[in-house]
């Protein structure tokens, strides 16, 4: 590992201005489950300077209220798979955190880490989108909101500035009449990344008609986003086998539109309609 200048926040006040002072040339660590072992690869790109955010209590918790969740940055992935507020409100998250890599890295892994990394293969990024959540970011000039799919521009990149902290995700809890899943495909069953995955939320009325459909695929486009078209399909239709499979599909072509034909296309091309159908299946089970 390259030698870096190292610094420990003890509050956010004092992250924000380290950051302010040391920008560009400059990283923050959370749980470091990500950054500790990219940073050991001898081709690694190692900030000059980095700032440990871990210690900084305001930035850890889930606060629930007024039809709201609101999570801090260094939440745990194991404080977020044992929230009540989360298992009641927003039970797809809960189910993304349980399959993150092993206890120990669930433990230590933030979610604020997960979604600023941008890996393409972030499992909780997905049942955010699905959830609507957005973003305050925060300098010492300006402190501004956004919906988490813009804060995407490619995997590993993000809009937020070098001199810009992640301090809240917020959204709305579901119905209570909308039903989510979350499916996550790997190379095995434990320590996985996620090859595919699929977040989604659907909503029914009295009669059975669905009223609101939301499908996020993980691995899937360059940019995390919400496949309105296949969203599109469901929306006052009753749920059947034919309905979801057109869904999958839809996915599935418009995977192939935007990235091409790729070595894995011809695994990603079926895997990938096969996980929306069988995620929207456990939703309106």
């Amino acid at each position: 590992m390259k030698p870096f200048n190292y610094m420990r926040a003890t509050n956010l006040h004092e992250a924000i201005g380290l950051l302010a002072h040391h920008t560009p040339n400059v990283c923050l660590l959370a749980g470091g489950t990500d950054l500790l072992i990219e940073w050991r690869r001898p081709s690694a790109c190692t900030p000059e300077n980095v700032i440990d955010i871990s210690a900084l209590t305001e930035m850890k918790g889930i606060e629930s209220g007024n039809g709201r969740i609101v999570l801090k940055p260094l939440t745990t992935h194991a404080q977020i798979l044992k929230s009540q507020a989360i298992i009641e409100s927003a039970p797809l998250l809960s189910v993304a955190a349980t399959v993150i890599g092993s206890p120990q890295i669930r433990n230590r892994g933030t979610v604020g880490g997960n979604i600023m990394n941008a890996a393409a293969c972030a499992d909780t990024v997905p049942p955010l989108i699905a959830l609507n959540a957005e973003v305050v970011l925060q300098s010492e000039s300006e402190r501004r909101t956004l919906p988490l799919h813009e804060l995407f521009l490619k995997p590993y990149e993000t809009v937020a500035r070098p001199d810009e902290i992640l301090c809240e995700i917020r959204f709305e809890k579901l119905p209570v009449k909308a039903r989510s899943s979350f499916i996550k495909l790997g190379r095995r069953n434990a320590l996985s990344i996620s090859r595919l995955s699929v977040a989604a939320v659907v909503a029914r009325d009295e009669a059975g008609v669905i009223t609101n459909a939301r499908i996020v695929p993980g691995a899937t486009f360059p940019r995390w986003r919400r496949v309105v078209e296949a969203e599109k399909l469901l929306v006052g239709e009753k749920a059947s086998a034919e309905l979801f499979r057109a869904a999958g599909d839809t996915v599935s072509e418009l995977m192939i539109a935007e990235t091409g034909h790729r070595w894995s296309t011809e695994y990603k091309e079926p895997v990938i309609a096969v996980l929306v159908q069988r995620a929207l299946e456990q939703c309106c089970r």
